[in-house]
């Protein structure tokens, strides 16, 4: 196990929305990070390219942390902490 998997704080819950196109990634993230509480991990699995780029844009513009972005098979994990 790499040391950066190793200090990855555990997911408290995953939004899988493969296979749905933009804004539904996002829309679906803003979601989860309303009901959740402060220090929850919520992991992101996306198969639209653009998520890549306007979830972690609206991560810091909401004043979250991006944990992760990791490139999966045919899609994406992004790992947010919600942190306020």
């Amino acid at each position: 196990m790499t040391a950066a998997l190793e200090n990855r704080p555990a997911i408290t819950r995953t939004v899988d929305a493969r296979g749905s196109f933009c804004p539904g990634p996002l829309m679906e993230l803003i979601r989860a990070i309303r009901e959740s509480q402060v220090g929850d991990v919520i992991a992101v699995l996306s198969s639209d390219k653009g998520s890549k780029v306007d979830i972690p844009k609206w991560i810091e513009k909401a004043g979250h942390r991006l944990v992760s972005l990791e490139a999966r098979e045919g899609y994406d994990e992004l790992v947010v902490e919600k942190a306020r």
